[in-house]
């Protein structure tokens, strides 16, 4: 079955750090760029973040400076180191492929959603 799975939500305090997961299954990772997009409650869906196949990558201008986006082949899983959490960073936080990645802009999603992972920023 072809799927990625978001994992690594959880409730932390202004400040905080957490490392969301997205692991695959039934395809290699590291032969498609992936992205991590973002849904605040009643808000849009928005891309925060993306790495390509040759290590290129994005962040939105609200994440940069605090976000890192890394890839481990042998885990085929694609990490989203978060520092420095706000408030303003609650949400439901999705994996993605993507239609490449580059520094400029965040692309569109290519594959399917995952179920997503919770993360609340809150004292």
């Amino acid at each position: 079955q072809v799927q990625l799975v978001e994992s690594g939500g959880g409730l932390v305090q202004p400040g905080g750090s957490l490392r969301l997961s997205c692991t695959a299954s039934g395809f290699t990772l590291a032969y498609y760029a992936i992205g991590w997009f973002r849904q605040a409650p009643g808000k849009e869906r928005e891309g925060v973040s993306c790495i390509s196949r040759d290590g290129t990558t994005y962040y939105a201008n609200s994440v940069k400076g605090r976000f890192a986006i890394s890839g481990d082949n042998a885990e085929n899983t694609v990490y989203l180191q978060m520092n420095n959490l706000k408030p303003e960073d609650t949400a439901v936080y999705y994996c993605a492929t993507t239609f490449g990645c580059t520094v400029t802009r965040m692309p569109e999603r290519a594959g399917s959603w995952g179920q997503g992972t919770q993360v609340t920023v809150s004292s």
